[in-house]
């Protein structure tokens, strides 16, 4: 074999592992829909369970959604600003991440993409047996719609959605991604400032209070949830050494 015929093997063989990789966490985005999907159909008991959490929240002492909303919501640009990253920050963000891993990082890449893989596959299973309306749903709370009210708005009514399940509240995969991407930066990096990577899910926890789409046990439940497929999921351990920059 010659050294172009060889050349021409291996950028072959990189393009058909991007090609499989592209598709597999095609795959992962699709299930992700197709999934919550399964979960409709069920409103009475998720806004049953809307009120249990609610009340448990109260009495953890948790502090309420709406005033955090309280903060916001007369200020438009401020609220639309939050709804937008809501709504067009949560898909890219990880694509981004698993892309840059995948190209910069590959031995931690694997590592990252079945992290998201576990942790989604065991949200989407308590989506079905628990489904939750959104606190924006419940008058109770006293959360407005903001994406309704202000926009942009990335649901429609719950009755004739056929996009997306708005009753899979619990646990926010929103929240759980953005600190599982956080997560994966940090450990890929070396840089003295990569713990602001962790602006992302602190951002997006805010986000998705303060838009009325998630109870904070959504995010607290996720993040149990990502803990122990962390420990569960076995490392790398031949990760090539992060490089000492600000990447």
């Amino acid at each position: 074999m010659t050294v172009v015929e060889s050349a021409r093997d291996g950028r072959r063989a990189a393009v058909l592992a991007a090609v499989r990789e592209i598709l597999l966490v095609g795959g992962l985005f699709l299930a992700y829909e197709l999934a919550r999907l399964l979960a409709t159909g069920h409103a009475g008991v998720a806004m049953a369970n809307a009120e249990r959490v609610w009340d448990l929240e109260r009495a953890l002492r948790l502090p309420s959604e709406a005033a955090v909303q309280g903060l916001f919501i007369d200020h438009r640009s401020l609220m639309r600003l939050i709804n937008s990253y809501y709504a067009y920050v949560h898909f890219p963000a990880t694509a981004l991440a698993l892309v840059w891993m995948y190209v910069r990082r590959p031995a931690l890449y694997g590592w990252m993409r079945w992290t998201l893989a576990a942790l989604t596959g065991v949200a989407l299973l308590i989506h079905l047996g628990l489904p939750l309306a959104p606190p924006r749903m419940m008058a109770f709370t006293g959360l407005a719609d903001s994406g309704h009210l202000i926009g942009p708005a990335v649901y429609g009514p719950p009755d004739t959605d056929q996009v997306s399940n708005q009753y899979a509240a619990m646990p926010s995969l929103h929240v759980g991604w953005a600190l599982a991407v956080a997560i994966a930066l940090i450990v890929a990096t070396r840089s003295r400032w990569r713990w602001l990577w962790l602006a992302h899910p602190l951002i997006t926890l805010l986000v998705v209070v303060s838009s009325g789409n998630h109870y904070w046990l959504d995010a607290i439940v996720v993040g149990a949830l990502l803990t122990a497929v962390l420990l569960i999921l076995p490392w790398s351990h031949d990760r090539q050494p992060a490089e000492s920059t600000s990447s």
